[in-house]
């Protein structure tokens, strides 16, 4: 596995759209995260799809998105690249990325729905470990600033060691309407997180990978699926086709059906399942119900609830590296560093 060089104040930032462009409609987002990343003590340097909207809804064509991908890799300059949001069309770039170009300009590269296709593909292309974490319009564009959890495990992920995970105290999945002046400068609403919830007891150490749900799914069959024997899977599910609402549980109940009759969890560790995002109460405890049906034949330990995904404020996790679950200390920990200090 590579491992890109940590991350240090002073260094900069590149912001890409590998998929959609919403950044062309919403620039103060983007505006907010430059904002918020620089009084962090960052540089951030955007590249042209950054801010770019196509009426199919694309921040550019395949080649534009590429390109961004080819340069900021190739730029000297740039230390870490962080995704403005995802979308539906990472999918059209795995085919076409020139592979060598990651493997020779190794960096920290984040961002999470959609855009764990890229992750896996640079992982299977290249071995570079990436980072399924925050990115530009959806955590550091938040108003009035970012989540200081999503921040501190941000910087914790992409400069040295993680180690124990601590749930967050409160949580939202409220979605702005960020075209409307009332909704750019209101912050969202706020509730009180239960925390961690051990569906399935039990300890375990072993390598997490993982994704969004549906993109997942995307990958199997293709040469840039995943690895599963012995690792630890987390999965997320994203909205809906409503962007208000989460995905429908009778799809998410299929796509795990489906992981299932992959042989997924034949294969796997452990399973740990981010916090639902856009579920009413009910649906929250039918999307519980959903998982424990899926996991009830299988003696891993599963982890639900955790502040990975479509809500705020989440973690950062970096790809193929050493995690402990262990719901008797209720400890999910993340034992490995993601990057190297190569200036020692």
């Amino acid at each position: 596995m590579i491992k890109p060089e940590k991350l240090k104040k002073g260094d900069t930032i590149a912001f890409i759209a590998p998929s959609s462009g919403l950044g062309g409609l919403y620039q103060h987002r983007v505006d907010n995260a430059k904002k918020a990343l620089i009084n962090l003590g960052f540089k951030v340097k955007e590249f042209p799809t950054a801010c770019k909207f196509l009426n199919d809804g694309t921040s550019g064509n395949s080649n534009d998105r590429i390109r961004d991908i080819h340069k900021s890799f190739e730029d000297p300059e740039v230390k870490a690249i962080v995704c403005t949001i995802g979308g539906l069309s990472s999918n059209e770039l795995l085919r076409k990325i020139d592979y060598n170009i990651i493997k020779n300009n190794p960096k920290i590269f984040c961002g999470y729905s959609d855009i764990t296709l890229l992750h896996h593909a640079f992982l299977k292309k290249t071995g570079l470990c990436t980072f399924y974490g925050p990115m530009v319009m959806t955590q550091f564009g938040e108003y009035p600033e970012p989540f200081k959890y999503t921040i501190n495990q941000f910087l914790k992920a992409v400069s040295g060691n993680i180690g124990r995970i601590e749930a967050s105290s409160e949580w939202t999945d409220e979605l702005l309407d960020w075209s409307k002046k009332e909704y750019i400068q209101r912050p969202r609403k706020r509730y009180n997180n239960e925390g961690f919830v051990w569906i399935k007891k039990g300890k375990v150490k072993g390598k997490i990978i993982g994704g969004c749900l549906y993109s997942l799914l995307q990958l199997k069959g293709t040469e840039f699926d995943c690895d599963y024997k012995d690792k630890i899977l987390f999965i997320e599910t994203p909205e809906g086709q409503d962007f208000t609402k989460g995905e429908p549980l009778g799809y998410v109940d299929s796509q795990i059906m489906d992981l299932r009759n992959a042989g997924v969890f034949g294969k796997i560790k452990g399973l740990i399942v981010g916090r639902g995002f856009g579920y009413t109460d009910k649906e929250k405890l039918k999307f519980k119900e959903i998982i424990i049906k899926h996991t009830q034949k299988y003696d891993f330990p599963v982890l639900f609830n955790a502040d990975i995904g479509h809500t705020d404020p989440i973690i950062t996790v970096p790809l193929n590296v050493e995690v402990t679950l262990d719901s008797e200390n209720n400890l999910f920990s993340i034992d490995e560093r993601g990057v190297m200090d190569y200036g020692l």
